[in-house]
């Protein structure tokens, strides 16, 4: 098996979004004509400082997050969205390493973490052997191990992938590709980088909305990650 941690891309969002934000906004009281190349930051800033945030749904992103079937659960729960997701129907895993995510609380504990780190029982009885078998990580581990051979075993059985992922567990690699537009993101942010949010959830969100405040300017400036108590 290959162990990865979680990560996320920001794919693609409109260059011009602000200035297409105005000229939407500006439509509905004709005010076209204060349009200057300086203009567009301010009017989206007001725009937001009065919650009028219908206008930001003009502008859109597109992103792409690697991370588990548990994280991918909740971020499908965002309606106002479009997702392309790996498909465990239609994905054989047979021929391969099966992927999955390490959970946040037990990273540490593997010494070597990439997309070509294989593990298999050797290695995970090593971990034994450092940390002692009733360690979180090396229980995690073993049933991930376990997991992997039980599916190779139902394919190699006659079962077709879409029935063998039963066994498969929320640690499964999944990658899905998000489209929103930008006030569907600002609710987004505002709910997944927030204390109550999971942990695994917070570890992909907080660094996308660093990426996103880093290249789009003011649109999410003032959403800030909150700190666990």
């Amino acid at each position: 098996m290959k162990l990865i941690k979680p990560s996320v891309e920001l794919l693609y969002f409109n260059d011009d979004a602000l200035k297409l934000i105005e000229i939407a906004g500006r439509t509905c009281y004709k005010s076209e004509d204060k349009i200057i190349e300086t203009s567009s930051e301010k009017f989206v800033l007001q725009r937001l400082k009065t919650g009028h945030e219908s206008v930001i749904e003009h502008s859109m992103a597109t992103v792409r997050f690697i991370c588990d079937r548990g994280v991918s659960h909740e971020l499908v729960r965002h309606r106002l969205a479009s997702y392309s997701q790996e498909s465990t129907r239609y994905c054989d895993y047979e021929g391969g390493n099966v992927v999955f995510i390490i959970p946040k609380i037990v990273v540490g504990c593997f010494p070597t973490v990439g997309g070509d780190d294989i593990w298999d029982e050797t290695r995970v009885i090593k971990l034994s052997g450092v940390l002692g078998f009733r360690h979180p990580a090396v229980i995690w581990a073993d049933i991930m191990l376990y997991a992997e051979a039980r599916y190779k075993r139902l394919r190699d059985a006659g079962w077709s992938p879409q029935w063998a992922r039963s066994v498969l567990t929320n640690s499964l690699k999944t990658e899905v590709v998000m489209t929103a537009n930008f006030r569907e993101w600002r609710h987004f942010f505002k709910l997944r980088t927030s204390a109550a949010a999971h942990p695994q959830m917070r570890e992909v969100a907080i660094p996308l909305l660093k990426e996103m405040q880093s290249r789009i300017p003011v649109m999410f400036d003032d959403i800030s990650p909150e700190e666990k108590k």
